[in-house]
């Protein structure tokens, strides 16, 4: 499929598309006329790029971590490995602070509110 069907479908830029694979994270067949071709598997790829940018990682750990992450068929890739997994459950425990802090500044929040409310 050609870069404005997988943007269509993914509802992410051409822009983006076009970032993701200068970064390593996508991979395109040129046309003879140099046009972009994506096979199917590409729609799924780019969906879970935009999951793990979701997860606050950045793009150097989302190419270090694709390529290790369940192949199509649901099963673990080949190539996953232990630091894989280290690698995840630090980025996880990053997460779960981050959900802390966010907790924490919202009761903060509801606190003065409750304040404002009862002057």
């Amino acid at each position: 499929m050609r870069i404005g069907e997988l943007a269509r479908r993914t509802a992410v830029s051409e822009r983006s598309l076009r970032y993701y694979e200068t970064q390593g994270l996508l991979v395109a067949e040129r046309t003879p006329g140099g046009h972009r071709e994506y096979p199917e598997a590409a729609v799924d790829r780019v969906v879970r790029i935009q999951e793990l940018y979701a997860a606050g990682l950045h793009s150097e750990k989302i190419r270090q971590l694709l390529p290790c992450m369940r192949d199509q068929d649901g099963g673990p890739s080949a190539i996953a490995t232990p630091r894989l997994v280290a690698d995840l459950s630090a980025e996880r425990d990053r997460i779960d602070r981050t959900i802390a802090d966010l907790v924490r500044s919202r009761e903060t929040l509801d606190e003065v509110i409750r304040a404002a409310q009862d002057t």
